[in-house]
């Protein structure tokens, strides 16, 4: 197929376009500067410029590439910047649906997450991949490995080396970002809706925040928070569709290389 990535050059993007692309899929990626799509080009694929808050962008990049499919890993979380990433799960989710809809394009994959109970944008992005004939709802857990926030140089790593964990729930469900990257092709190929990837061991954040602070070079005693209550994930459907993760617990690698 022919497959619009967009925010093909983030954590989870760039990988999964990679993955599509040596799966024999030609692939097109996304990207809102010129920058990082020259980067896209030298590593072999296509890039177009997309702003998904501007409807018009869409569009455009839409009718020139014509996809069979197209999948959402899109973020702004490179600065922490929650209010903005909000703003496109919401709005720009919106005008890619709705962009989707005008142009034939029914196949369309978004990353969302496991541990939302109520959250004003996610609860959005869902409801927009629903208005598709195959929205597909890649619902992740929290993401750690290389380039994610957990990693050995990531934010709240190093934030935990400090003593301090921030967590968004108490209990948390974690996946490993190669273990989401890797539900991308399949989930070409998966019914309509959500579907769940996290790992097989909910943690409790007092437990992983030790085991981060420790890993980060901290030994005295973790000062850990959350922000409130949310929901417990499950694999068994994604597992029921032939994924599960080459990394079934966080103890493996959370804060590591």
């Amino acid at each position: 197929m022919r497959i619009l990535v967009i925010g093909a050059t983030g954590v989870l993007g760039a990988p999964a376009a990679r993955t599509l692309a040596a799966a024999g899929h030609e692939v097109i990626g996304t990207s809102r500067g010129p920058a990082k799509l020259a980067a896209l080009e030298a590593a072999g694929i296509g890039g177009v410029a997309v702003n998904l808050l501007e409807r018009a962008t869409v569009d455009a990049a839409l009718d020139a590439t014509r996809p069979d499919a197209v999948v959402h890993l899109a973020t702004d979380l490179g600065d922490l910047d929650y209010a903005g990433n909000a703003k496109l799960r919401s709005v720009g989710t919106s005008n890619l649906v709705d962009a989707a809809l005008s142009a034939g394009i029914g196949r369309v994959l978004a990353e969302s997450v496991s541990w939302t109970d109520g959250d004003p944008a996610v609860d959005s992005l869902e409801r927009d991949l629903a208005r598709l004939p195959h929205g597909v709802v890649l619902r992740f857990g929290l993401l750690y490995g290389a380039r994610t926030w957990y990693a050995p140089d990531g934010a709240f790593t190093a934030k935990a080396a400090t003593g301090v964990v921030e967590a968004i729930t108490p209990i948390t469900n974690w996946v490993h970002v190669d273990d989401a990257v890797a539900a991308v092709l399949p989930a070409l190929d998966w019914p309509a809706g959500p579907v769940d990837l996290v790992d097989d061991e909910p943690a409790e954040l007092v437990e992983w925040a030790t085991v981060l602070a420790r890993r980060a070079g901290y030994d005295g005693a973790v000062r850990a928070t959350s922000r409130g209550p949310g929901r417990l994930a499950d694999n068994s459907l994604a597992r029921s569709r032939g994924w599960a993760p080459t990394r079934p617990s966080w103890r493996d690698g959370l804060g590591l290389a």
